[in-house]
């Protein structure tokens, strides 16, 4: 589709898709013969435990007894037993679909089975299971000796895996027809997963562990999707998603003191309308050859304002190759409609031409309101002092003196407008806990389930980056198959492989979705970690940023964005027949290649959708205020790429990518900014202003080239301070108290080894008696 006619995407950001879809993705299309497999091993075991009844027609306390029955049969040493009767738990975590007539009673009795499963210990019971199946050298021998690894070889980690996953999506899920039984049953299990109880690290860092195991190789049967699932899923249900991230911002706020935040974010982005996307210099050509003839009915305007029109773009050499198929996309009927809405830009006396569906849906001035910094007012008092005083006051922004009226104005303007960030406030208590240690005595750090998370992924969290991001690039579709990247396939790929046509298109198509929900997962995973630990401290936040930072994230998230990005959200890489709740109630039709290839008839693909606007905020996240990383942008020539994902109208999508356009366009230079004046219109139309924010122009006292190198340095040597105060227990020993009393040293009770006093007279002889003391020694001065 092209940049013109593409339709407005009527989609809604949230923590994760429909319950019912993100059920389905845990799935391959591979592993559906499996469902009935599960059928089969419960209800070979139930028809011997309970006779002539279902399972739904059982009481609450028949139910308990059978699953308490299961759980015995995990504590078999028998591999295959305890197999079957780990597939048994599975069918009840599915649903027993085998009892039911439609999706919504499958859903119901799976969210019913999954809390009376938790109630009874059966999570604790998988817990143990998935250790001792981590720990399994055989499987993970046998795994590397395969030329080819499938299915079969993570069966029994798929199965223990789904059950956990299952139950943790079905108790995150809040609905207003909860019993009171279940809320309480949430929270515990929310405290269960944040708080190590029966280990020393909580759940989520077994996963992270298993995540590097799989990308050093010395598993590589693990199933990746279904671990980056479960690990998104109890980081989402344990530090919150983002409503319960911006409530906890807010409650913050008000424990410093500082004033409410000026609007809430979620809310001003759900009410923003997508602009139309930029023309592209191709596009702009073809304009301009059909437009010569009736140029003259153009209202008399300054020639260089029609001039940008014909200015050459900068980045068009890089944008050529990449928008070769996009040539023929230009409808003629479009184009003079569009050469219009560019002239608005312009020319604001023919409001007149504009189509209504762009009118931004807030009547009255723009939708964020505008904030200034502490940094900003010290910057813009400096350069008038230096202007009409001729020297420098440092720091201080309340005197005055001898400035102009327009001046004083401009300062309090600055003031009404200026933002403390919470981050603003931990990095000036950081400052002062470095400088005076002995004197503020030892930091009180609230044990929140995010501290937690932080300090046991501390000591291995570069090698948690770099994995992820490992998997990330394997799983991108501008990846070409190299030889040495990771096999992500593992938990898809079928024993046998297909030898139809229709056979290899499914495959084909399971393939393509697997590497999308892998996508997703990361890149859930990874924004939640950034916004979780920015709030409960900046420079937990840094670490992990200037991590993946180190692990080339920029460059990264850059190649998985210069594809055709439309056709990627567009994308029917899913066979809706096939997927879990309907395939299990419903006579599934035969597939035939025409409908596996006209796919569903949604307008767009949630899940890649999703997957590139948390990219893009991970982007904002790892750049915003960091010149040094702004640069990289501009020098990976981010800029047209990002100008193509313009084409998706989607408001919140388009909003990331222009706050990415507007931080480096001071540096694209006086003509990228001539021939991209509708991308100008639409940054100063829908991002957030900062007061004398030169963003336009470059002439930024913080954009000089040669402070990056230092800029990184200083944040890195400020976050291992953090990271060794707060976390290297054993304090320096300068710090140490030291007792210099003769009595209380002699008096302590040494622990001494059992055996000593039977050696105790030959010790003394040895290191007393026979050793001359010189006692003349003290008198002589050295």
């Amino acid at each position: 589709q092209g940049s013109v006619d593409c339709p407005n995407v009527e989609f809604e950001y949230g923590d994760a898709d429909g319950h019912g879809a993100e059920l389905a993705e845990l799935y391959s299309y591979t592993e559906e013969p499996e469902l009935n497999t599960n059928r089969r091993c419960f209800e070979e075991d139930f028809h011997t435990q309970v006779q002539g009844k279902r399972w739904l027609e059982l009481d609450g306390d028949q139910q308990k007894a059978y699953v308490m029955h299961l759980l015995d049969g995990l504590e078999v040493v028998n591999r295959d037993k305890r197999l079957k009767v780990a597939r048994a738990i599975l069918y009840l975590t599915q649903g027993v679909f085998g009892d039911c007539d439609n999706e919504g009673d499958v859903l119901h009795w799976s969210r019913h089975n999954c809390f009376l499963l938790y109630q009874l210990g059966t999570f604790t019971a998988f817990l143990e299971l998935l250790n001792m199946e981590i720990d399994n050298s055989q499987a993970c021998s046998s795994a590397l000796r395969k030329p080819a690894i499938s299915l079969a070889d993570s069966t029994e980690l798929r199965v223990l895996l789904s059950v956990m996953y299952l139950m943790v999506e079905n108790i995150r899920v809040e609905l207003e027809e909860d019993p009171p039984e279940w809320k309480t049953c949430r929270d515990t299990f929310r405290m269960e997963l944040s708080f190590p109880v029966h280990s020393d690290e909580p759940f989520a860092l077994l996963l992270f562990m298993m995540v590097t195991k799989f990308c050093s190789g010395h598993a590589p049967h693990f199933p990746m999707k279904k671990v980056l699932l479960l690990l998104w899923k109890v980081l989402l249900f344990t530090l919150g998603g983002f409503e319960a991230l911006q409530a906890m911002k807010v409650r913050k706020r008000e424990q410093l003191g500082l004033p409410p935040l000026p609007e809430d974010s979620i809310q001003v982005m759900r009410s923003m309308r997508a602009a139309s996307p930029p023309t592209y210099s191709i596009e702009l050509v073809e304009q301009q050859q059909q437009k010569r003839g009736h140029r003259s009915r153009r209202p008399l305007v300054k020639q260089d304002s029609l001039d940008i029109y014909n200015e050459r773009d900068p980045f068009k050499n890089d944008e050529a190759g990449v928008d070769e198929e996009e040539n023929d996309d230009v409808d003629s009927g479009i184009e003079g409609e569009l050469d219009l809405m560019e002239r608005d830009a312009i020319i604001p006396t023919m409001p007149a031409h504009r189509p209504s569906i762009e009118r931004v849906s807030f009547p009255k001035g723009l939708p964020w309101a505008p904030k200034v910094r502490q940094k900003d007012i010290e910057h813009f008092l400096e350069a008038s002092r230096n202007k009409f005083i001729g020297f420098t006051l440092g720091q201080d922004t309340e005197t005055l003196i001898g400035l102009p009226r327009p001046i004083h104005e401009s300062v309090k303007t600055l003031k009404q407008h200026k933002y403390v960030s919470i981050s603003d406030v931990q990095i000036k208590n950081e400052e002062e806990l470095e400088k005076c240690p002995m004197s503020l005595g030892e930091e009180e750090v609230q044990e929140t389930p995010c501290e937690i998370l932080y300090r046991a992924m501390l000591y291995n969290l570069p090698q948690y980056m770099i994995a992820l991001l490992k998997i990330l690039l394997a799983a991108a579709p501008t990846s070409k198959a190299k030889t040495d990247s990771i096999n992500i396939l593992a938990d898809v790929l079928p024993e046998e492989m297909p030898i139809t046509v229709l056979q290899s298109m499914k495959l084909g198509i399971d393939v393509n979705r697997h590497k999308e929900i892998i996508v997703k997962s990361i890149s859930a995973v990874l924004l939640l970690l950034l916004k979780h630990f920015k709030l409960n401290h900046i420079y937990q936040f840094e670490y992990v940023s200037q991590h993946l930072v180190f692990a080339n994230c920029i460059p990264l998230i850059l190649k998985f964005f210069n594809q055709n990005i439309m056709s990627y959200i567009t994308a029917k890489n899913s066979i809706s027949v096939l997927d879990y709740p309907h395939c299990t109630v419903c006579d599934l039709p035969e597939l035939t290649a025409e409908s596996l290839e006209a796919g569903d008839n949604n307008q767009f693909c949630w899940r890649n959708l999703f997957s590139c606007i948390n990219l893009l905020r991970i982007l904002n996240k790892l750049t915003k205020w960091k010149h040094s990383r702004t640069m990289m942008l501009v020098v990976f020539k981010s800029a047209p790429i990002l100008k193509r994902a313009l084409k998706v109208k989607q408001a919140m999508m388009q909003l990331y990518v222009l706050k990415l356009l507007k931080i480096q366009t001071k540096y694209l230079g006086r003509q990228w900014r001539k021939s991209n004046m509708k991308t100008m219109s639409a940054i100063y139309q829908k991002v957030r202003h900062r007061m004398n924010d030169d963003w336009a122009y470059g002439n930024d006292i913080d954009a000089r080239p040669w402070d990056f190198q230092a800029e990184e340095c200083t944040l890195r040597a400020n976050i291992e301070a953090f990271n060794s105060r707060r976390y290297d227990k054993p304090q320096d020993s300068e710090f140490a108290p030291v007792d210099n009393c003769l009595q209380s040293v002699l008096g302590q009770r040494l622990e001494l080894p059992e055996d000593f006093h039977y050696s105790y007279e030959l010790w003394l002889e040895r290191e007393v008696f026979s050793q001359p003391i010189r006692w003349e020694e003290l008198l002589n001065c050295q």
